[in-house]
């Protein structure tokens, strides 16, 4: 027999009390103090917030300007002849953010405040998904942590609108009722009433959006005339992100090397508008070229823009060239192209008051509403001007005061509001996509609703089309083959010129 002597046996007992201690608090002593498991509400909505953001001032400046025309491509054109392939942006980005959204969610034990903004994000973020590619994963989306589910439904825009109207409406509900502080909230600092006015003016913007398909009369009304349901009254509430001068804060074409900025120029198009409607916002939305030795601010002969969709070749060398059509205005501009840019003048757009005063006004000219057809557009209108006067006045006060409108300006024949129904909405439309500038993809939607101004492919473009929609990414299909196909089955094709439910134009 072997026999364990003292010594030994007394390591074995320290082993095993040593052993049995660890096992005790082990979680405990292998936490990470500085990687949580658990991410708070308030960091969890700043990161929401500037992702979702950055994104869509991404789309606006990749995309949305560049189908809605606003801008043109002189390099790379590709985008503005319509070579689109299946995209990834914004939908990974979004769904990406759209799991902090979750999580926030999660993390409260009751509907509080951050239940609200989050619930207001989230409807923001699938409206912007379920435009641009129709029928998506909405009801069973974000579940693969929870219910293990990696193939959720496409569920149709219809029915994404309507919950995303619904979650809305609870928000303004929660807000109301339980109205709870916040941090993190880089939007709006706190204000829950802002927040208030972001979901029931966004309700606004979809019941309109929606409107060729279901009646919004009774829906948009019951807003109107709820006291406890606000809207934006002003350009001092509209949800717009402020940039900071610090790094990595500012605007986000601050930062952007010269070359990727010039590729972007104001186009034909909107000149072409802005100098027939004697429209002072030429003066923010693009400089003078620099042939015309302007400086900041010149006659209107020193803008000249660019034909939508030009083959690369012919772009390039338009006018002359590069220094004889005008870049994008310096409230975007990048540090490397001119050091009169700036980190801050630019904002993130999410939706402002001239964006619903325009909703308002084709509302009451429709008949959906009551209220004054012209006083709605005349408040959208000069809102826009006055927007845009603000922000230039941080780069240079001689920007600031050419962008104000003379007052023969809302006595033109094109503006004043006079006319048929019919030119009173095209009207209307046309300011909205003028006000739309640099407002992410949200101009190539109230193009495709309601037809207004009336945009035609380039040249060179490679479709016979506007595109209307984008095509899902390569994962939805090759990841999510069956509801990719029942999506398909049920929206039509997915090509770029398949329509979305709410496009009957």
């Amino acid at each position: 027999m072997k026999y364990i002597n003292s010594k030994n046996l007394l390591t074995i007992l320290l082993a095993l009390f040593v052993t049995s201690a660890c096992d005790d608090d082990f979680e405990e002593i292998n936490a990470n103090p500085n990687q949580p498991e658990t991410v708070t509400s308030d960091l969890l909505l700043t990161n929401v917030i500037i992702q979702a953001v950055r994104e869509m001032d991404g789309q606006a400046w990749g995309t949305g300007n560049v189908v809605a025309q606003h801008v043109a491509k002189i390099q790379f054109t590709g985008r503005d002849r319509y070579d689109w392939t299946p995209e990834g942006s914004p939908w990974f980005d979004f769904y990406d953010v759209l799991r902090d959204v979750n999580n926030i969610i999660d993390n409260e034990e009751s509907e509080n405040s951050y239940v609200a903004v989050s619930l207001i994000m989230k409807s923001w973020m699938y409206q912007i998904l379920t435009d641009l590619y129709g029928d998506i994963p909405y009801s069973q989306a974000i579940q693969g942590k929870s219910e293990a589910n990696f193939t959720p439904v496409f569920d149709s825009q219809q029915n994404i609108y309507a919950g995303i109207l619904t979650d809305l409406e609870k928000a303004n509900t929660i807000l109301n009722t339980n109205a709870t502080p916040i941090s993190g909230d880089i939007l709006f600092n706190g204000d829950l009433s802002r927040w208030q006015k972001m979901a029931n003016s966004l309700r606004l913007r979809i019941l309109m959006r929606q409107s060729e398909q279901i009646d919004p009369s009774s829906a948009m009304s019951a807003i109107l005339n709820d006291v406890n349901a606000p809207v934006f009254t002003s350009n001092e509430d509209h949800a717009v992100l402020d940039y900071l001068s610090s790094a990595p804060n500012q605007q986000p074409l601050y930062t952007t090397r010269s070359g990727s900025f010039d590729e972007y120029r104001l186009s034909q198009f909107m000149e072409n508008i802005l100098k027939d409607l004697n429209d002072n916002r030429l003066f923010a939305y693009a400089q003078p070229t620099t042939n015309s030795g302007a400086g900041l601010v010149g006659e209107p002969e020193d803008y000249v823009g660019v034909p939508n969709g030009l083959a690369d070749e012919s772009a390039l060398i338009f006018n002359g060239g590069s220094n004889f059509v005008s870049r994008v205005g310096l409230m975007y501009s990048c540090l490397a192209c001119d050091d009169m840019a700036s980190p801050t003048a630019r904002q993130g757009m999410i939706m402002t008051y001239s964006e619903l005063q325009f909703i308002l006004a084709e509302a009451a000219e429709k008949g959906y509403i009551g209220g004054e057809a012209e006083t709605y557009y005349l408040n959208g209108v000069e809102a826009s001007f006055d927007y845009f006067v603000e922000r230039t006045a941080l780069i240079a006060p001689e920007i600031s005061e050419a962008v104000m409108p003379e007052a023969s300006y809302f006595t033109q024949a094109e503006i004043a509001y006079t006319g048929t129904q019919e030119e009173k909405l095209e009207k209307i439309a046309l300011q909205k996509w003028l006000a739309l500038f640099f407002n992410g993809n949200e101009a190539w939607a109230e193009w495709r609703r309601s037809g207004y101004p009336e945009i035609e492919p380039g040249p060179d473009a490679l479709v016979n089309q506007v595109p209307t929609r984008f095509m899902y990414p390569i994962e939805a299909q090759s990841l999510n083959g069956d509801n990719y196909d029942a999506a398909i089955f049920s929206q039509g094709p997915d090509v770029i010129t398949t329509k979305v439910w709410w496009d009957v134009q």
